[in-house]
């Protein structure tokens, strides 16, 4: 069962100790089909910033009604954190999606690199991005976030490159000299890119590319880890260096 049930339409004027919080749509019919019972507490959120919480009052596959007696406001975290993911074979970019939102990611991109396997063409680049969307959405109720990440639209190499005009892109590279632990983060430095190749690693073309436009390639440590562990590895970095966390 999830621990969040996710509301967009909720306000913080909405958001009163003994007032109620109504699900409808999905998100209620969800809960049915987890079997949450009235008297059960559960939390509601809106995906931007704000949750309550109390126990069931009513379900029904129509409506779930919540009783507020909690409420719980945060701000956003700061440096935003994003993950630009290239697409991978198999389930192992959804894998880094999921474990990222987990890990409190602000963001993320699929990424179109040269050597992805995996091609989102015609249909299939909304089916991905929607099921990303899926994937950040579903972790998000199960890790009780009080925000629910962006999923960007599919990039282009020189649209990521293009990242690092305004803000900083930090491109995972086995080979770099500098260390990712040793990267500081403020929370003034806006908007924070961590790029990750596909399974047979960044091109060298690719490369080049975004260290010409600015980007900063580091590395994570002696191992070469998967695409689908390399990206929450360095973000649980990030977040532990930059006072997120």
């Amino acid at each position: 069962m999830s621990a969040l049930f996710l509301s967009p339409g909720l306000t913080p004027g909405d958001a009163v100790v003994g007032a109620s919080a109504v699900i409808t749509g999905p998100e209620a019919k969800h809960a049915t089909v987890n079997r949450v019972r009235a008297g059960e507490r559960v939390s509601v959120g809106n995906g931007a910033g704000l949750i309550v919480t109390g126990p069931v009052v009513s379900v029904s596959p129509q409506e779930l009604l919540v009783r507020i007696e909690e409420v719980r406001t945060e701000e956003a975290p700061h440096p935003e954190l994003w993950l630009v993911q290239a697409l991978a074979k198999g389930d192992r970019d959804e894998l880094a999606v999921q474990a990222a939102t987990e890990l409190g990611v602000s963001g993320v991109i699929p990424w179109a690199a040269e050597r992805s396997v995996v091609r989102w063409e015609g249909p299939k680049r909304s089916k991905g991005e929607e099921r990303w969307r899926s994937i950040v959405r579903e972790a998000s109720k199960q890790s009780i976030r009080a925000f629910l990440p962006e999923v960007a639209p599919l990039a282009t190499t020189a649209e990521v490159a293009g990242l690092a005009a305004a803000d900083t892109v930090l491109v995972l590279e086995p080979s770099a000299e500098e260390r990712l632990a040793a990267v500081t983060l403020s929370r003034a430095a806006g908007r924070v890119y961590l790029v990750v190749g596909p399974e047979g690693g960044i091109a060298p073309g690719e490369l080049e590319r975004f260290r010409s436009a600015g980007a900063r390639p580091v590395r994570l440590g002696r191992e070469v880890l998967r695409t689908s562990t390399a990206g929450p590895s360095a973000l649980a970095v990030l977040s532990a260096n930059s006072g997120r966390w």
